[in-house]
């Protein structure tokens, strides 16, 4: 298993409510760029995140993906779903190569109902995911798309960024940070709501301040607190 996003559901689980769930399911291997769940379709099951990264995302009526959010390893999926019995709000695809316990959604909620500290857990969980959701929102109508470009290389640094020692320029020496998730410009225009052009030109822009610093499936953070200023 890969070391869990602090914060995730199972992270947050004790041993015993961890080995329960466990019990009641089965691990699936998923390849890079499968789907795990389609939106729309009828809940049959949860997936909790094992290893992998995937994205959650829904398809325009104008063409192309919404990018609605990243999850790493420890994320639960699927669970909306599975409580109201609605069909599924979102597609689920993986960004990497991806292991998943699989838990059917009927011993999902028997789970649920002999762990009640883990409902309290999933219900913060979703306000979390609500008041992100809020300010998404709100980031769309204060930001133009190099802001929202900028707010999004610094969630994916602080989540899934490592030290990275430049060892060319006159910086050579300096630390920066490597972003190990490697997201397309079309993904990451699905998630900042922009066009890929707009993508591509704050992405130009940002290069040409030195905050950053891009390459055939690389991405390289030189200075974060300057994205963080322009963020705000």
């Amino acid at each position: 298993m890969s070391a869990l996003e602090p914060g995730s559901f199972l992270a947050d689980l004790t041993q015993a409510e961890r080995e329960d769930l466990e019990s009641r399911g089965r691990v699936r291997e998923f390849a890079r760029g499968d789907t795990l769940f389609v939106e729309g379709e009828q809940p049959g099951w949860v997936a909790v995140l094992l290893r992998g990264r995937v994205k959650a995302f829904s398809y325009r009526e104008q063409g192309g993906e919404a990018l609605l959010a990243v999850r790493g390893p420890g994320a639960l999926l699927g669970e909306v779903a599975a409580i109201d019995g609605l069909p599924r709000s979102a597609s689920v695809a993986a960004l990497e190569p991806v292991r998943a316990l699989a838990v059917t959604a009927d011993e999902f909620m028997a789970f649920l109902q002999s762990h009640g500290r883990v409902s309290i857990i999933i219900m913060r969980m979703l306000c979390q995911r609500w008041r992100d959701a809020d300010r998404k929102r709100a980031e769309f109508g204060m930001f133009d798309a190099t802001g929202r470009v900028a707010q999004r290389l610094v969630e994916l640094a602080e989540r899934f960024g490592v030290p990275y020692e430049r060892r060319t320029g006159p910086d050579a020496g300096g630390q920066s940070v490597r972003i190990t998730l490697n997201l397309s410009q079309e993904e990451l225009a699905g998630w900042v709501g922009a066009s890929r052009e707009a993508v591509s030109k704050a992405l130009r822009t940002l290069r040409a301040h030195g905050w950053i610093e891009t390459g055939r499936r690389r991405l390289i953070v030189h200075d974060l607190q300057a994205l963080r200023r322009h963020a705000r």
